[in-house]
C-alpha cells in the first residue's frame, strides 16, 4: 500500500473521530479489526462495537478535536503522534496527548489500532471540582 493511501486511511480515522461518525469510523476497519484504545484496555471490535463507542464519546463531549502532530508511515503500518481537546458536557475543556500505532491490510483497511495515552488524566480534568 502507498504511503499516500495510508495517511487517507489515518486522516479517514481522526476525521470521523471528531465527527462521531460510527459508520464511517468502522467502514475503514477490516471485519476482524481491533482497537485497544488505550492499550491495557480489553479489546473492542469496531465492525460490533462503533454505535455503542459514539454513543459514550457523545454522551461525556460536546466537542472533540484531534491533532495529528507527526505521521511516520513503515510499510503497511502508520505510528501518529497526537493531541486530544475535548469540552465536556460539563463545559469543562481539557487535553491530552497520545500514540496511535496502525496496521493495515493490503486491500486498505484498518486491522488493527493500539492507542497509548492516560485515559485517567483526560477524565480528571473533565471532572467537575465546584462544591
Amino acid at each position: 500500500m502507498s504511503k499516500e493511501t495510508i495517511e487517507q486511511l489515518v486522516n479517514k480515522y481522526f476525521a470521523n473521530m471528531e465527527a462521531m461518525n460510527p459508520q464511517g469510523w468502522s467502514e475503514i476497519f477490516t471485519e476482524d479489526g481491533l482497537i485497544y484504545d488505550p492499550v491495557g484496555n480489553p479489546p473492542s471490535k469496531p465492525q460490533e462495537d462503533a454505535e455503542r463507542f459514539f454513543g459514550f464519546l457523545s454522551s461525556i463531549f460536546d466537542k472533540l478535536e484531534l491533532a495529528k502532530d507527526n505521521l511516520f508511515i513503515v510499510g503497511n503500518s502508520a505510528a501518529v503522534k497526537w493531541t486530544m481537546r475535548v469540552v465536556g458536557k460539563n463545559g469543562r475543556n481539557a487535553s491530552t496527548e497520545g500514540i496511535t500505532v496502525f496496521e493495515m491490510n493490503d486491500s486498505g483497511k484498518i486491522k488493527q489500532v493500539s492507542s497509548y495515552w492516560d485515559e485517567s488524566e483526560l477524565m480528571t480534568q473533565l471532572k467537575d471540582t465546584a462544591n
